[in-house]
């Protein structure tokens, strides 16, 4: 087994600020980032926070920026590094740092709160619910996301714009209004939830300027504006300005 020195740049600190201290640490053939965070903790910074469980990249925790990008630390091998690089590992920019390389990330679970659930069709009981793989295959890819929230991170309307946080989903959940909407199950029509609607008018759907950012950085490879953003934003297009949609609109409004 070979082994080399690396230099690693760290952010350390907490609320009130921090800076990026330097270190020399071993590296051995097949460790990945988090690996060298860990020895670190055990062998120089005993108290460096850091978040973590899986290390398979399911969990989703272990989510930092890496030279810059956002990226699972339990994901990113260092041999794709060369051993005279100085790595730089921070915490996630779009969120409040709690320590370290741990970030508060509650943004994305208040967020998720606003998203309505799915809404069962009427007369068919849980475990009734019957669907041709064929009408799922499109939003089953949607399922894959293991919610460690780099798509947040790198979106530059939720990173560089905190004024935009309290009308902007972010892409992970612009992505679940998609899948629900695409849902062959869904009733959500029949109870007055427009979910094309709502994406436009209250998850910030508009806002998005598809630069794919967010699904260069998914671990999962998930194709989150091609196949559920870019999808969305014409299916609410369609339906805001359809004149037959218009149309029936007007005639409601004097009806009424």
């Amino acid at each position: 087994m070979s082994t080399y020195d690396a230099s690693f740049r760290v952010w350390r600190g907490d609320t009130g600020g921090g800076e990026l201290t330097d270190f020399t640490v071993e590296v051995n053939d097949g460790e990945v980032v988090l690996d060298i965070i860990h020895r670190l903790q055990a062998t120089q910074a005993p108290d460096l926070a850091v978040r973590w469980n899986c290390k398979a990249g399911k969990c989703g925790s272990c989510s930092a920026e890496v030279n810059g990008r956002p990226r699972l630390m339990c994901m990113t091998r260092m041999s794709v590094f060369d051993p005279a690089d100085v790595i730089t590992v921070t915490p996630l920019r779009a969120f409040p740092v709690v320590r370290d390389l741990v970030t508060d990330v509650s943004f994305n679970y208040a967020k998720a709160r606003e998203v309505p659930a799915f809404v069962p069709p009427k007369g068919v009981a849980p475990g009734e619910y019957r669907m041709r793989q064929i009408d799922v295959e499109r939003s089953q890819e949607f399922r894959k996301c293991i919610e460690c929230f780099l798509c947040q991170d790198t979106c530059h309307v939720v990173r560089d714009h905190e004024e935009n946080k309290a009308a902007f989903a972010g892409p992970r959940f612009l992505m679940r209004v998609a899948e629900l909407d695409m849902h062959p199950l869904d009733a959500a029509e029949e109870t007055g939830l427009d979910r094309k609607r709502t994406a436009q008018d209250e998850h910030g759907l508009g806002y998005c300027n598809i630069t794919k950012c967010c699904t260069e950085v998914c671990p999962e490879h998930i194709k989150i504006t091609d196949n559920a953003l870019i999808p969305l934003k014409e299916r609410a297009a369609d339906r805001k300005y359809d004149p037959l949609v218009w149309l029936g609109n007007k005639i409601r409004r004097r009806d009424s």
